[in-house]
């Protein structure tokens, strides 16, 4: 890294500091309006622009002034080309401030630091397709004449920021998903909502992250087989750099360019057959959504009480030993375990005369007890055996129902069968169930993506019917008739046939009592 030049960064410290980065600003602002030079009374205008509303003394102002001159962040020259009237004019308008190199160096690192430490990392998929978008405009323009050299670098430059912006970003979001997990002392609730956002968000953006990272290596290998090093060259003369003394601003900006490059094959296409970076983000991804459910686990196991059947007992014998009254341990025994009476104490010998009831049941012989009593709490109940039911008639009405529903299935592909491609139109009234039919053909072949014809194959679920779907050659209008209503739309060109070249459904077969009935 170049060193930076030593105390660059005074004026964001030490005695008024807010005053020197509010003046540094305003020159800043100044530069953005094509302004080069300030006076005192331009800085002051442009201090109220930046936000400065202080009372602020004519000897405040040249102090900071002074300040940033002497730490070379402002240039300070003689303004002859002006009139003055009188000696307050001449010494208020006399000098005229400018920023040198290093104050412009200076404001834009404040500005960046102030940038990162406000902005939010991100996994952005567009980030890609626009990289793939620019390499294949650079492969289509490096074969147009000298007069495609300045949209050739224009597009390198837009590839470049989408480059920088596409490593930024998973920087700053890497670094982010790792403060979250070490973050420490989160509320659980909190927690595991933003957990479940962001396990989202991942796993959105690992869908056809593959894909689209195999199209960026496609293409940057389709821009180098044009020549790279021809197209840099036409960047350059597309960039048109002035002139500066000195050294050739010229080679250090294809050297700029070099770099760059070798950063984008870093990402996809390397070529010391290390691994592509674009796969790294691939496991990076993954193992960040493992991460955030086993820190989510580590959360709940810390909170969960420990304990266990012994420690309960324990604690139980304390508060036994510490009862006052035995009533006070009668009241315990039942609290801590509910014991009551026995549940069959209802239940009687097979002669109650023969047994007093004044009698122990420690005296007495004992009862049997059904084992249905203590699993299901209730006695058995002896009644009539349930009659089987006849399930003949279901079973047969459940036979014609499907028998008349593949009935209607056949005829309505009977009915929609073209011999060839036919339009939409061509189908005119049909009935409710024809055209439901139709609509869920007409609906997978939409959704389905056009081959390189403009075509649009789909089949249904069984994979029995195929419709092939062309988009309409004009601006005609289908109008399709039921008995319910009327629906209109484009006019496509449908062919619907039976996969394979076979019958979508062979015609009902009469059984035997059906043909000597």
């Amino acid at each position: 890294m170049r060193r930076v030049p030593p105390d660059m960064f005074r004026f964001t410290t030490g005695e008024r500091s807010d005053l020197n980065g509010a003046v540094l600003e305003a020159f800043g602002v100044a530069g953005e309006h094509l302004e080069t030079a300030l006076g005192l009374d331009g800085v002051r205008e442009r201090l109220r622009a930046v936000g400065w509303l202080a009372d602020l003394a004519d000897e405040e102002l040249h102090d900071s002034l002074k300040r940033l001159v002497e730490w070379d962040l402002l240039d300070v020259v003689h303004n002859h080309a002006e009139n003055y009237r009188t000696a307050e004019e001449y010494e208020r308008r006399n000098l005229q401030y400018s920023l040198t190199r290093r104050g412009e160096a200076a404001l834009a690192g404040v500005r960046h630091a102030l940038e990162v430490l406000a902005s939010t990392g991100a996994l952005q998929t567009a980030v890609l397709e626009a990289i793939a978008d620019r390499l294949d405009e650079l492969s289509v323009l490096s074969g147009e004449s000298s007069a495609a050299d300045r949209r050739i670098f224009s597009t390198l430059r837009e590839l470049e920021a989408h480059l920088e912006s596409l490593v930024e970003n998973t920087k700053s979001f890497n670094g982010q998903l790792q403060r979250l997990l070490r973050a420490e002392g989160a509320d659980l609730d909190v927690f595991r909502e933003v957990k479940s956002a962001t396990v989202a968000y991942l796993q959105e953006f690992l869908v056809d992250l593959d894909r689209r990272g195999e199209s960026v290596t496609a293409a940057v290998a389709r821009v180098e087989d044009r020549g790279i090093a021809a197209l840099r060259e036409r960047a350059l003369r597309g960039a048109e750099l002035p002139p500066m003394p000195g050294a050739d601003p010229g080679a250090a900006w294809l050297e700029s360019r070099r770099a760059r490059w070798a950063g984008l094959r870093a990402w996809f296409l390397p070529g010391d057959g290390a691994r592509p970076r674009i796969e790294q983000l691939h496991d990076i991804a993954r193992r960040a959504i493992v991460s955030l459910l086993q820190v989510l686990e580590r959360i709940n196991e810390s909170r969960r009480r420990s304990s266990s059947a012994v420690q309960d007992f324990r604690e139980l014998a304390r508060w036994f030993a510490a009862a006052p009254t035995e009533d006070d341990l009668h009241r315990l025994w039942s609290t801590a375990f509910g014991l009551g009476p026995s549940r069959h104490a209802h239940l009687a010998h097979p002669d109650p005369e023969l047994i007093p009831a004044s009698r122990s049941w420690a005296e007495t012989p004992p009862v049997e007890v059904s084992a249905l009593l203590r699993t299901k709490g209730r006695t058995e109940r002896f009644t009539r055996t349930g009659k089987v039911r006849d399930v003949a008639a279901v079973r047969a009405e459940r036979a014609e129902r499907a028998r008349a529903q593949r009935a209607e299935l056949a005829r309505a592909w009977q009915a929609l069968e073209t011999e060839g491609p036919v339009r939409l139109s061509s189908f005119g009234t049909l009935d409710p169930a024809v055209l439901e039919r139709l609509l869920d053909l007409l609906g997978r072949g939409l959704a389905a993506r056009p081959d390189a014809m403009g075509l649009r194959r789909a089949t249904t679920g069984d994979g029995r019917v195929e419709v092939v779907l062309s988009p309409p050659p004009d601006a005609r209008t289908a109008v399709l008739s039921t008995a319910t209503g009327t629906l209109t739309g484009p006019d496509y060109i449908v062919h619907i046939t039976a996969a394979g070249g076979a019958a979508a459904f062979p015609p009902a077969r009469t059984t035997p009592q059906e043909a000597t009935g």
